[in-house]
């Protein structure tokens, strides 16, 4: 099924379990390909394969040789492997996000595909595998779910070989701008996720065999990077949305902000509870969605894990954690209970809270005890 044919003369088809990009003429490409990967130049396609479900689902091609793979997925779409550049991924073709971006007679089209839910995670995360010539082995840190964002980037314009190296650096940029915009939280640390395990990316510009001009800047301060930024930011958010539902007015909600500490919903109601009396308790978890994405309590509980990361990051001082906590918690207190004018008593008691490690019942302790004034 063709989907579009850009300014470029470049066509993208969906076949099946594949995105194909087809090339106009030669093409200039850098990738994260498996087989051969890297600078390619006299490219014709560019693939984007889904391999297999997301979840619970192996395979019955067990191939550890990247191009007898590539053949085998090449062959049935009548795609020359050996012209062809590809990546593979379990997120869903039909969510496939397309972007284009253009200034005068550039334009850049950014086709990406995702999901995030289960491998997402921040740079320098603990490992789960080490590679060693005679395969990957397992580290103590166990499994590592399926997760991926795929980025395909098509350029109008013929690139000189560093400019299209540079533009994976803009498009992983633009990827985590993405992910820090719909707040989306590592599942593997207490950070901020910015990618996943197995991101891949394939850049692609037009590569002609004579002397003519090629850009040679993709950074931020170029039109060229400026597009990058926009069309790949643009395109994870969409796929994001189309694959796991994830949306900016889906992310409001305190355990999603507080989810990288270790908060799940039944942690954080039970949690709040048991501050409570019986009665109390029992109103508050017959109504604990709706204090869960009630936008102040949310704004509340994100500023209070925006400020945890300033103290563990050596930012705020941690000399000073229980006049900027206190006041913090004592602003979800406020958020949970709506008695703004109860303020300075909320930071004195739970200023002494401050003192302990346990971020998380410092928040339990925060909602309860603005939502015993609630309704006094």
């Amino acid at each position: 099924m063709k989907l579009r044919t850009f300014s470029s003369g470049v066509t993208l088809e969906r076949q099946g379990k594949a995105l194909i990009a087809h090339f106009p003429g030669p093409y200039g490409v850098v990738s994260t390909s498996a087989a051969d990967g890297g600078l390619q130049r006299g490219m014709e396609y560019a693939i984007n394969f889904q391999s297999c479900e997301g979840c619970s689902h192996k395979v019955s091609v067990n191939c550890r040789d990247p191009r007898l793979y590539r053949r085998y997925v090449c062959e049935p779409l009548g795609v020359p492997p050996e012209k062809t550049v590809m990546m593979g991924t379990a997120a869903n073709m039909h969510f496939a996000a397309i972007v284009c971006r253009s200034f005068e007679d550039l334009e850049v089209t950014a086709v990406v595909t995702g999901g995030v839910e289960s491998n997402a995670g921040r740079a320098g995360d603990s490992a789960s595998v080490v590679e060693t010539p005679e395969g990957f082995f397992r580290l103590v840190n166990g499994h590592r779910e399926p997760g991926t964002i795929n980025i395909m980037l098509l350029i109008s314009k013929p690139l000189t070989d560093g400019a299209l190296t540079r533009c994976i650096i803009l498009a992983t940029e633009a990827k985590t701008v993405a992910l820090q915009e719909l707040a989306v939280n590592s599942r593997y640390s207490p950070g901020l996720a910015t990618g996943t395990g197995t991101d891949q990316i394939i850049v692609a510009a037009p590569d002609p065999e004579d002397d003519s001009y090629r850009l040679f800047w993709a950074g931020k301060h170029a039109k060229l990077g400026e597009l990058i930024g926009l069309a790949v930011t643009a395109a994870v958010k969409k796929t994001l949305a189309r694959q796991n539902g994830l949306t900016p007015s889906g992310q409001c909600s305190a355990k999603i902000h507080l989810e990288r500490f270790g908060c799940t919903n039944i942690s954080m109601k039970e949690g709040i509870v048991a501050c409570l009396d019986e009665k109390t308790g029992e109103l508050l978890g017959n109504n604990f969605q709706a204090l869960n994405h009630d936008p102040l309590v949310v704004a509340a509980a994100a500023a209070l894990a925006h400020l945890q990361d300033k103290l563990s990051w050596g930012i705020l001082p941690q000399g000073c954690r229980m006049e900027i906590m206190g006041a913090a918690a004592a602003q979800l207190a406020c958020a949970a209970g709506g008695h703004f004018e109860k303020m300075e008593v909320y930071r004195e008691r739970l200023g002494e809270r401050t003192e302990t490690e346990d971020f998380l019942q410092l928040c339990w302790e925060a909602i309860a005890a603005g939502y015993v004034d609630r309704w006094s």
